[in-house]
């Protein structure tokens, strides 16, 4: 595994992600450990939950937990952090001229609930690069404990082509 040069608090997750709250699932990035062609780049990031954010109020009342499909978007928002390391070069450019948008996920599996008060631990490698088409391996785990998986897809668009 490489060194990690790269490690990210809320404020350089909102100058890279365009993810605004209530939407935003990264709190943090822990680690960022690039590849040269970018299969086997690891990210670890952190999502606090918490009772306070709007969708615990609905899901479930008096078992609050967050959504399955929650924790993929924080999954791939993770995943996103996989270019992070080229993209920083030219931040603004990048922002401006990209956007990585989940087009599928597979063997998603939600193992046990994550509740208000769990700080939600995402791993996220880079299995395939295709074209356009990313391939991602995610984990989620709370301390220590596994709590979800998934292989997620996503397309890096042009822009322009959106």
């Amino acid at each position: 595994m490489s060194e990690n040069p790269y490690r990210l608090d809320i404020n350089q997750v909102q100058q890279y992600l365009p993810h605004r709250s209530p939407f935003l699932f990264v709190d943090r990035v822990l680690e960022i450990h690039p590849t040269p062609n970018q299969e086997g780049t690891k990210v670890v990031a952190l999502k606090n939950v918490s009772f306070n954010e709007p969708y615990m109020v609905g899901h479930f009342p008096g078992f609050a937990i967050m959504p399955g499909v929650l924790i993929i978007e924080a999954m791939a928002q993770t995943a996103g952090f996989s270019l992070y390391p080229d993209a920083v070069k030219d931040l603004e450019n990048f922002r401006k001229g990209f956007k990585l948008i989940l087009v599928g996920t597979n063997s998603a599996r939600f193992r046990r609930p994550v509740i208000p008060g769990d700080s939600l631990r995402i791993e996220t490698v880079v299995k395939k690069v295709r074209g356009k088409l990313w391939i991602f391996d995610c984990l989620g785990t709370v301390n220590g404990e596994r709590v979800a998986d998934a292989e997620i897809m996503a397309n890096l668009m042009p822009n322009a082509e959106m």
